[in-house]
């Protein structure tokens, strides 16, 4: 996750920092707030000139906790840029051991997080493409209401001993971070996945109504079993193991994906489940993945709805492939973020074991995403491993 984070830092000073190289050579930049060293990085063709850990931002502490970023301060001297900063702060997850973080960038919601940016008045004149690998703006899990926002606020300060509403901001301001970072999750209510936090329409970043992606080039993209990953979180009977869940299991599940639906588990059980497969193990597991990537993912990308607010040329990919370094179980199959691997050029470190053919392509992932990002077109292109 901090990965993905520096990367966005880079990106970022692209429309932030007004940035003058005195020559190509030199790796000492001028940027509005003051001087930058950077460093040479080895890449596979060559090298890369590298600046890490500029600040586009005052950090959030104290009382700028929970407030719009303000600008950074001006910097006397040559700050150096060789070395991440911090990070944003993690909370501790046990489900896979080892440091799977490491393995692969997850716990994001970058692909909603750029359709926002997209839809803001406030930031979507600084580009004209964007590129979000699975999933919307429109996704269940990536919108709220402001009362129901308002309403996990509140709860969260009863948690965190700060149950004065007039006194909640400065309350929470106070409050430890890593007992922050927590306690969030305390607030979600009954039902499957989603994040503690998200967005709201507060007529300062997002509008009071969602205006059109006009002139936007996007590519979306789907993964054929997003919701896999989701499911060893939020519903019993699904864990590192088989996961052979029972029917029993299969309509709990059913309530935490659809609240209160149990009037359409009919329709859910004919959509999703062929009778003649009921003596197969797996059926009611298999039943459950579709529904919850189908309800999460594949329903919000491809709604009519989201496709009728572009303007511009949308294109859409389906990523199959299951990497054969994919350290989750063989029933998990192709996860939520399992592209991002291929796209960042993961697959070309050789002490990592990809296969020859992962590692193409990986260079046509990168070659079409940087052809999408210069002309706004993306050729069509298949893979075969």
């Amino acid at each position: 996750m901090a990965a993905a984070y520096h990367f966005a830092i880079l990106f970022l000073l692209t429309y932030f920092l007004t940035v003058s190289f005195a020559n190509e050579d030199e790796l000492l930049i001028t940027t509005k707030d003051g001087q930058v060293q950077g460093k040479l990085l080895q890449a596979v063709d060559g090298e890369v000139r590298a600046f890490l850990g500029i600040p586009f931002a005052k950090p959030p502490l104290g009382n700028l906790r929970f407030r719009a970023p303000e600008p950074v301060e001006p910097w006397e001297g040559m700050k150096d840029a060789t070395e991440y900063s911090n990070s944003c702060y993690q909370f501790p997850d046990s489900t896979f051991p080892g440091r799977i973080l490491y393995v692969s960038i997850l716990y994001i919601a970058g692909s909603a997080c750029v359709g926002y940016h997209v839809i803001s008045p406030g930031s979507n004149g600084l580009f004209q493409k964007a590129v979000m690998q699975n999933g919307v703006p429109t996704t269940p899990w990536a919108s709220l209401s402001l009362e129901e926002t308002w309403n996990r606020a509140r709860k969260l300060g009863s948690l965190l001993g700060c149950s004065d509403p007039a006194e909640l901001e400065a309350c929470l301001q106070q409050v430890d971070v890593n007992q922050l970072a927590t306690m969030q999750f305390g607030v979600m209510g009954p039902g499957f996945g989603g994040y503690p936090f998200i967005p709201v329409v507060d007529g300062v970043f997002l509008p009071d109504t969602i205006e059109s992606l006009r002139k936007k080039e996007v590519l979306l993209g789907l993964n054929r079993d997003e919701g896999t990953y989701f499911l060893i979180y939020g519903v019993p009977g699904f864990d590192l193991g088989e996961s052979l869940i029972t029917k029993k299991q299969f309509l709990y599940g059913i309530d935490l994906i659809f609240p209160g639906g149990s009037e359409i588990e009919d329709v859910l059980m004919s959509e999703y489940i062929n009778p003649a497969s009921l003596k197969n193990p797996a059926v009611y597991r298999e039943a459950l993945i579709r529904m919850v990537t189908d309800t999460t993912f594949n329903c919000p990308v491809l709604s009519d709805n989201f496709y009728a607010q572009i303007s511009g040329k949308p294109f859409l990919y389906h990523f199959l492939h299951r990497s054969s370094v994919n350290p989750w179980p063989e029933w998990m199959g192709v996860m939520h973020g399992y592209e991002i691997e291929f796209v960042f050029g993961r697959p070309l470190i050789p002490s990592l074991g990809y296969t020859e053919e992962e590692v193409e392509m990986s260079k046509r992932f990168m070659k079409h995403w940087a052809n999408f990002a210069r002309t706004g077109y993306l050729f069509i292109f298949f893979f075969h491993i």
